[in-house]
């Protein structure tokens, strides 16, 4: 029997020491060879009150005398900091990363955010006025917009109201007409399991537009290669277990990404996202612009980004497809990305 004790609070005292280590969201620094905190580097978790909500950000650094980078991420409501330890990015190489949680998500998610504040009006002023903040902080009197997915919606927003804060505007992904692209996705993916009888039918009984296809396309989209990475063959794997496993987040920070998720998922924001067509509404940017597309995104259709940035007026514009990746090129082909932002910056 006492043996019995000694093993069930040496299993106790091993499981708890692991729960501690996954759980304990400590960031991690950046460390020279010998294991020594770089200096001038950062990493950072933090909050800061911004138009009457606290939102949170994560901050990587290698040099915090290098340009500032926003990024605004997908969703609405999914957080991306998480991706970048299964898919390294590597920005911090060039840039002071900002990893900011937009309103109502991860890091930013509150009970007390009132659902109608979640609006495209309101989440194009949060990013004006985060990208404030970092200037002040910074003191940089520009900064450089990186936005991705559903975060392009907003971020081109942004970048054009006021283009005098940012240096160039970087679209991953960039999103046009969600509704037209979800049915050409749908279409394209009809054809790609036109021999996969049991997922094609699948696909036949779940058509495009009903709920029955919305509890099935992520897993479809991903088995195809199309999803958030060209070989990300699993939402489970993939995704949520790469959330629960990140260090950097404590396990009510994790659940915070899920209910964040959920919450932004069924706010106005999502409505407007979905039936907006930025063709319409953004034409024209007065800086540079970049948009990066994977020849495998069909999750955001990359043949209708290219086609928009052709119509958009600006000082400069470049869309860069990337051979290899699906709906994450800054994740799945990170040299090649960074040879273009060497370039941009210097």
């Amino acid at each position: 029997m006492a043996l019995f004790f000694i093993l069930l609070l040496g299993f106790i005292s091993i499981v708890t020491t692991l729960l501690m280590v996954l759980f304990s969201g400590k960031m991690m620094p950046f460390t020279d060879a010998s294991g020594q905190v770089l200096p001038g580097s950062l990493s950072e978790k933090s909050w800061v009150s911004i138009n009457g909500v606290e939102l949170g950000m994560i901050i990587k650094s290698k040099n915090i005398n290098n340009p500032v980078l926003l990024f605004i991420h997908g969703g609405p409501g999914m957080p991306e900091y998480w991706l970048n330890e299964s898919y390294p990015a590597h920005l911090e190489e060039l840039f002071t990363v900002v990893w900011w949680d937009q309103r109502g998500a991860g890091l930013s998610y509150s009970t007390v955010i009132s659902p109608e504040t979640m609006t495209t009006a309101q989440m194009v002023a949060d990013t004006i006025a985060v990208t404030q903040y970092l200037r002040q902080r910074f003191r940089q009197d520009k900064i450089y917009l990186m936005a991705h997915s559903f975060g392009t919606y907003i971020g081109i927003q942004a970048a054009a109201r006021v283009p005098e804060l940012y240096h160039a505007y970087i679209g991953v992904a960039q999103s046009v007409n969600l509704a037209l692209s979800e049915e050409l996705a749908y279409e394209w993916m009809l054809d790609f399991y036109g021999d996969d009888k049991k997922n094609h039918e699948q696909l036949k009984k779940a058509p495009y537009g009903t709920t029955a296809y919305e509890r099935i396309r992520d897993q479809m989209m991903h088995e195809a290669g199309i999803g958030t990475t060209h070989k990300m063959y699993s939402v489970i794997s993939g995704i949520f277990l790469a959330v629960m496993k990140n260090r950097e987040y404590m396990l009510k920070e994790k659940f915070h990404i899920w209910q964040g998720k959920a919450f932004s998922k069924n706010s106005v924001l999502n409505k407007e996202f979905r039936q907006a067509n930025l063709s319409d509404l953004i034409t024209r940017v007065d800086i540079p612009v970049l948009f990066f597309s994977g020849a495998y995104d069909y999750t955001v259709n990359h043949h209708l980004s290219e086609v928009y940035l052709e119509e958009i007026r600006a000082p400069e514009k470049h869309f860069y497809l990337f051979e290899d990746s699906a709906h994450s090129p800054i994740f799945e082909e990170p040299e090649a990305v960074l040879a273009i932002l060497r370039e941009l910056i210097s």
